[in-house]
């Protein structure tokens, strides 16, 4: 059963990370103005830090169950944080998975979280050549990119537009479009400082089909938000296509001379929706 929140996890433009060894930024995190707020008990906490980072977070269970924002926590991939997460008590919207890489083991993963959501990285090779059994594992939410752990995994060395990863980006958007999952979630962009590096970043990410990015510091928010908004006049046309489909009764309508048809309203909708 899909909840409000898991429902916003699926349409979220932002998400952003928060170390979970760091339980004073939580707060934060939450009011940044973030879609999302993802908790991450893998790459931003030191492995020997990771035991005491699990026991911060059960501090703060009760910011977690009250957030408004929705909240996901990135565990490791082992056994011992599914089990740890399953005797938590911790409510959250959204596991993100990190390297998944085979639906064997994906199924697995959901049957120990329970109602809860999935979202699986693809950071691997084996990810990226198993993405369409990755997408059809019955409760995944969405899927995310982890291009820069894929990169490694690859060998791929990328220029600055990351055109070497054009195959890799259209096929999460293809895959997350043949099972019916909300558009995937593009990459961090690590210049953190560089705003037009983002903006461009995001630019490609939704030519590409995505509907949201992993950011890693607050002040990335609004500027995926920004870069993501439709124009004044993608907004006008968005709203006179919806109004003039519901006032057609199903006979064939116009706007700005093109015909409108089901392909029509649903890039309408899109551009309504990234608007937020």
């Amino acid at each position: 059963m899909t909840t409000p929140r898991l429902a916003a996890v699926a349409h979220a433009r932002s998400f952003l990370f928060v170390p979970a060894n760091r339980p004073e930024r939580l707060t934060k995190a939450l009011d940044a103005g973030a879609d999302a707020v993802i908790v991450d008990l893998e790459d931003a906490v030191p492995v020997t830090e990771k035991d005491a980072a699990r026991e911060a977070l059960a501090t703060q269970a009760a910011l977690l169950h009250s957030a408004t924002t929705p909240v996901l926590i990135r565990l490791n991939d082992s056994d011992a944080d599914l089990q740890w997460f399953a005797q938590s008590g911790l409510r959250v919207d959204a596991i993100m998975w990190p390297k998944a890489s085979a639906p064997e083991a994906l199924r697995g993963v959901v049957d120990a979280i329970g109602p809860v959501g999935l979202v699986p990285l693809i950071e691997s090779v084996s990810g990226y050549l198993n993405l369409g059994a990755i997408a059809a594992v019955p409760g995944v939410t969405r899927l995310a990119l982890g291009h820069i752990d894929f990169m490694a995994d690859s060998g791929i060395s990328c220029s600055d537009d990351e055109r070497e990863l054009d195959p890799l980006r259209f096929a999460l958007s293809l895959h997350s479009r043949a099972q019916q999952l909300p558009p995937p979630i593009d990459g961090v962009t690590v210049a953190v400082k560089d705003t037009q590096r983002l903006n461009l970043d995001t630019q490609r990410a939704l030519r590409f089909g995505f509907g949201g990015k992993l950011c890693i510091h607050p002040a990335q928010v609004a500027g995926v938000h920004a870069a993501m908004r439709p124009s004044d006049a993608e907004m006008d046309w968005a709203q006179r296509v919806l109004a003039a489909d519901r006032n057609s009764d199903g006979a064939a309508v116009q706007v700005d001379g093109q015909m409108v048809d089901r392909p029509v309203v649903l890039r309408a909708q899109t551009l309504l929706q990234r608007a937020g």
